[in-house]
């Protein structure tokens, strides 16, 4: 199975120009991507996260993510849907936030908000483009949107939007 973890250090502030973004951004532009079978594994390969990070750093962190979603917002397609890392990567690109822990749920359960409902409803487009370049069949994107939904909790009887 194909996969990555990619760490990235507040220390590289997020530009096009620093080496590690150009890097990145580089290599995996849509445009860079391989098609078809070669793509399809690369779906649900990426954790994402940040070192050297503490808590207040809080508002770089929120920056950061800000900046790499603007420059590279695909993170549907490629994230790990089994990791907590996108919903924190999504948590920070939010404008307001609004969290409780629920005992007995495990603690990413409580988030309420609508910018993360809105998340996923703006860029299933794009998780769309780079599925139409892996040649994906409908149902595995169809089933792919509906992971994505039941990630962020959303769905019947869900409460996240409450």
């Amino acid at each position: 199975m194909w996969g990555t973890n990619r760490d990235f250090s507040l220390r590289e502030p997020f530009t096009g120009s620093a080496a590690p973004w150009r890097d990145f951004l580089h290599r995996y532009a849509p445009d860079k991507l391989p098609t078809g079978r070669r793509l399809r594994a690369m779906m649900n390969s990426f954790v994402i996260c940040i070192d050297g990070h503490d808590d207040d750093s809080i508002p770089k962190v929120r920056r950061f993510y800000t900046a790499f979603h603007q420059a590279w917002p695909y993170w549907l397609y490629f994230c790990n849907l089994e990791a907590d890392s996108l919903k924190m990567m999504v948590a920070c690109i939010v404008d307001q936030l609004s969290a409780m822990k629920v005992d007995g749920a495990p603690s990413h359960r409580g988030i309420r908000t609508a910018g993360i409902a809105r998340f996923p409803q703006a860029d299933i487009p794009r998780m769309n483009a780079i599925c139409d370049r892996a040649q994906m069949f409908e149902h595995l994107v169809y089933q792919r949107s509906n992971d994505v939904f039941e990630y962020f909790e959303f769905g019947p009887g869900s409460d996240s939007l409450r």
